[in-house]
């Protein structure tokens, strides 16, 4: 369970991220795709951080992670410049792909579909077989 002091720095560290990633985004011209950080999972030690981003569209997420990656220090350099004040170190940030979109589209399609698997018996039965 996360202390009341990890999620403050969680929060905290999320905003600025995402501000470095937005200006990352603008240097490099990828303009067409959308990144946020979804959440931010901080160490009890405060020396290590899991970032979740998030891309859309979800085609573009590993250019994106190969960018972050390449800059990977530089990121942790500008964090740094932020946090300054804050925490006496800058955390090793590692970064993960948060597919909770992707998830929910794949619901949102599901339920869209005009197939009724309980009225129709032959759908339950090709599935069946599967």
């Amino acid at each position: 369970m996360e202390t009341t002091r990890q999620k403050k720095v969680g929060v905290f560290l999320r905003k600025d991220i995402t501000e470095i990633l937005q200006k990352l985004l603008k240097e490099t011209s990828i303009t067409s795709t959308v990144v946020s950080v979804t959440k931010v999972r901080v160490s009890q030690d405060l020396s290590s951080a899991k970032v979740y981003i998030s891309v859309f569209p979800a085609k573009n997420t590993s250019t994106i992670f190969e960018l972050i990656e390449l800059k990977k220090a530089e990121i942790r350099g500008f964090l740094g410049v932020l946090i300054k004040n804050q925490l006496r170190r800058v955390p090793e940030l590692f970064y993960y792909n948060d597919d909770s979109l992707e998830h929910i589209d794949s619901i949102d399609a599901a339920l869209k579909k005009t197939e009724d698997p309980i009225k129709d018996q032959s759908l339950l039965e090709k599935r069946k077989k599967i």
